[in-house]
Formats: C-alpha cells, sequence, structure tokens
C-alpha cells in the first residue's frame, strides 16, 4: 500500500493562529494539513475543515476526557503536542499541533 502525503490548507486564521487570542500559553499552529481520509470525511457531508482548526486554535478541543484536557494544558505551558477529537457524524476527527509547533495535522483516528 502506498501512502499519500497529507494536503497542505490555506487557513483563513493564519499559521499563527493562537488559543483565546491572546500571547500567554498560546500556541502557533504552524503548517495546516489535512490526510485525504479526514477531507474525504469532513466533504462527503459539507463540513468546513477549518471549522475544527478554530475550535482546536481556540481551546475547544472536543471529546477529551479531564486527563486529555489536562495535558493539553500542560502542553500549552511546556511546549508538548497539542490534541483534540471531534465527532464527525460516527465517525471522529482527530487534530494534532506537533510540540515543535510546526504543523498541525487534521486526521481520522486510523490514520494516526
Amino acid at each position: 500500500m502506498r501512502l499519500r502525503s497529507p494536503t497542505s490548507l490555506q487557513s483563513p486564521l493564519g499559521s499563527s493562529a493562537r488559543r483565546g487570542g491572546d500571547d500567554e500559553g498560546a500556541a502557533p499552529l504552524g503548517r495546516v494539513v489535512a490526510t485525504p481520509g479526514a477531507l474525504k470525511l469532513l466533504s462527503e457531508i459539507g463540513e468546513d475543515p477549518f471549522c475544527y482548526i478554530a475550535r482546536h486554535a481556540t481551546g475547544d478541543w472536543g471529546d477529551l476526557c479531564t486527563y486529555d484536557r489536562r495535558q493539553n494544558e500542560i502542553a500549552l505551558r511546556d511546549g508538548l503536542r497539542i490534541f483534540s477529537s471531534y465527532p464527525v457524524g460516527r465517525e471522529y476527527v482527530w487534530v494534532i499541533t506537533e510540540a515543535d509547533r510546526s504543523v498541525t495535522t487534521i486526521l481520522l483516528p486510523e490514520e494516526y
């Protein structure tokens, strides 16, 4: 099986969108990309991928347990990976900003 690389997206938020719009604890998104599977799912149901990017960037991390929410707060403080999970129909899309803040990816769990 040949793996396809993620597709680069042009965000209306810009590459430096920040949580809550302030600089304290904010994290840049870096380059925003999406996997083919995530783009296909979102396209099939008429969802805009940037709705999920915007939620992620503003600290609405979707369906996460208390532990994972706390991990994201620590990640903002300590420069670690930030993770979000959103229900889309019967499936989920994940949004992950890498620890070095170079890239944010929209993907399906099975594409991780």
